[in-house]
């Protein structure tokens, strides 16, 4: 049943934002001159969703707003909190009815640079992902009449949206604010990131060694891993489980193939963000590199590099230093960020 009420939600949010925005097509994407980290790409934006100070400022407050679920007891950092760059804490969620879902909540980080969004893709923008998670019944809950109604009613929100969009309150455009806010989350200030940019001292000598294992053929980490956000952005079956109900990828595609398969998720600030994988089922890094080492178990469609590594226990050490060396303190503390 819940598969059927996700499967649903997301095509009516796709329709509903098809009917009163961008279609989703690279013609309609450009670029913003927003200032990012050395060595990233310019954010890419719907060409109708600009980026502005005031929008992201607006956004930042409704991120905030708990008012904005149908019990007006969940906002988006409920299950997105910065100290664990905007990630939960849980294995699976707890919606605004104390409902559970199935999957754990991503971070939010660099998210604007991703081609998909939710862990099967289903989301074409973040505009669209956002709207499937105020509307799902075991998110947010709330639908687009009761978003529109808060904010006619709230005279902070009479005063800001025709400041920022020239017109009254309205869900799409509070969604097109959220989705700025989310596209600026940008982090690239870690210990590597410093190593990469020309400071030799930045990386210890084990955060070193296990930056050379994690980049070679041997771990092969950087394979799915990879690029300025340490993620291909496609989608993979690894191997977690040997029997699963979660059957991902293949929920959008129909495709058999893509049975067990979920996005590649950022491995930046991923010391602060477990529990780990689609399901929140690996409690620490030492699990996931275990998992891994061992080469996961059998599943359909399961990726032929989960292959057992044979890595010594120092060699694993070396690479968990090395994740934990991709921690952005300034991200998880940018004031910025914070609840306004």
């Amino acid at each position: 049943m819940r598969w059927i009420l996700m499967a649903l939600t997301a095509a009516l949010a796709a329709g509903w934002w098809s009917c009163v925005d961008h279609p989703g097509t690279t013609s309609d994407i450009t670029v913003s001159d927003y200032p990012v980290p050395e060595g990233f790409p310019p954010i890419p934006i719907p060409r109708d969703n600009p980026i502005t100070s005031e929008k992201i400022a607006l956004g930042r407050l409704l991120f905030y707003d708990g008012r904005l679920s149908r019990n007006g007891d969940l906002s988006c950092a409920s299950c997105h909190r910065q100290s664990h760059a905007f990630a939960d804490t849980l294995a699976v969620s707890r919606g605004s009815d104390s409902e559970t879902g199935l999957r754990n909540a991503p971070a939010l980080v660099n998210v604007a640079y991703s081609s998909a969004w939710f862990w099967d893709g289903r989301a074409r923008s973040i505009e669209e992902q956002i709207l499937g998670a105020l509307t799902s019944p075991i998110e947010m809950a709330s639908d687009t009449v009761q978003v529109a109604q808060l904010l006619a009613r709230d005279e902070r929100y009479r005063q800001l949206f025709p400041q920022v969009f020239g017109t009254a309150p309205s869900a799409r455009d509070a969604i097109r604010a959220l989705a700025t806010f989310c596209r600026v989350l940008i982090s690239g200030n870690s210990r590597y990131d410093r190593y990469r940019r020309g400071d030799s001292s930045a990386l210890s000598g084990a955060e070193k060694r296990g930056m050379a294992l994690f980049f070679s053929s041997r771990a092969g980490c950087s394979g799915c891993h990879s690029g300025p956000n340490f993620t291909d952005n496609t989608f993979h079956s690894i191997g977690i489980h040997t029997h699963y109900y979660d059957r991902g990828r293949y929920y959008v595609t129909g495709n058999e193939g893509d049975i067990g398969k979920f996005k590649t998720p950022t491995l930046r600030n991923v010391a602060l963000t477990a529990p780990y994988m689609n399901d929140g089922t690996l409690a620490t890094l030492d699990e996931v590199l275990e998992h891994y080492n061992t080469g996961g178990k059998p599943f359909v469609n399961k990726d032929p590099r989960i292959r057992p590594l044979g890595l010594t226990r120092q060699e694993l050490d070396d690479l968990r230093a090395f994740l934990q060396a991709l921690t952005d303190s300034a991200f998880i503390t940018n004031p910025a960020f914070a609840q306004p």
